[in-house]
């Protein structure tokens, strides 16, 4: 569990962040890194994704298993914004492709719409007809 923790270390070394910071990016107390980072408290799924999706140069498999490499090149111009839009525009799309008639004998009509943020909140909006 130590070489997870050792990769969070890296991640802030690498931004540059301080503890504070890191939390606050990531949407998690303080306290709670503080916890993690004296090996106190074990990371969660939660946290670990909270990890990956606010820093898209971090690999999930690098960060649990320590394969591949950070940054990833691949991802590292990447930005949260960048990331956050191409996520609204692919959502946008689906309600407009589900929303819209098809010329099919059945259609399909979405009921609710779910949106995920990445501080693990959510809303869910019912479609009122």
């Amino acid at each position: 569990m130590n070489e997870i923790i050792d990769r969070v270390r890296s991640i802030i070394d690498h931004y540059g962040l301080t503890v504070s910071t890191f939390a606050d990016k990531i949407g998690v107390q303080r306290s709670s890194i503080s916890h993690l980072l004296n090996e106190r408290n074990k990371p969660s799924l939660d946290f670990v994704m909270k990890v990956v999706l606010a820093y898209p140069s971090v690999d999930l498999y690098w960060l649990l298993y320590g394969k591949g490499d950070f940054p990833n090149p691949e991802r590292e111009n990447d930005s949260d914004t960048s990331t956050l839009s191409k996520k609204e525009i692919k959502l946008s799309n689906a309600i407009t492709t589900h929303g819209s008639k098809s010329s099919a004998s059945t259609t399909k009509e979405p009921i609710r719409i779910a949106l995920f943020y990445v501080d693990g909140t959510f809303e869910s909006f019912e479609i009122k007809k």
